[in-house]
């Protein structure tokens, strides 16, 4: 969940490690493997695969599903990337997912703000934005503003 798969294989190898070697342990060395080789199709093999191990616990469940979606907005991040328009269907078939599935996390990701663009759905596109780089004339003015309205508020002025 830390994002290092590696610490999986030496934690499982380890001495404490070895005692509780299984399926279970099995399954989330095959997980993290996946998420190493930023594998979406290896991860849902992995957890039809083992299902009773990964699927039946809520717990394990939970965080399963929240390192897929990490996983799926890494992969979606890496393939925009060099485009400016792209079309949804053409990022979906790179990625072997359906298009309802890509379009809305896409739109989630636009939301959570993971990068600026926009999704035109009559066309079937999404457009990327260069991020806007941070306007530093706006915060001077208001500090400006903010110290000649304490100097005046000092003289008994008031501006309104």
């Amino acid at each position: 969940m830390s994002g290092d798969a590696s610490d999986v294989s030496a934690i499982s190898s380890s001495k404490g490690g070895i005692k509780y070697a299984g399926a279970d342990v099995d399954a989330m060395r095959v997980v993290a493997k996946a998420y190493q080789d930023r594998s979406l199709q290896g991860f849902q093999a992995t957890l039809q695969s083992y299902s009773r191990q990964l699927s039946d616990d809520p717990i394990v469940h939970s965080h399963l599903s929240a390192l897929y979606d990490t996983l799926l907005e890494q992969n979606l991040v890496r393939l925009i990337e060099p485009f400016s328009r792209v079309e949804i269907a053409h990022i979906a078939s790179l990625i072997n997912l359906p298009v309802g599935s890509v379009e809305g996390k896409l739109s989630q990701m636009i939301l959570d703000k993971k990068f600026a663009g926009i999704l035109d759905q009559g066309v079937g596109t999404l457009e990327v934005f260069e991020d806007a780089a941070p306007d530093v004339i706006y915060p001077s003015a208001l500090a400006s503003f903010d110290s000649l309205n304490r100097i005046l508020a000092s003289l008994s002025l008031k501006v309104y």
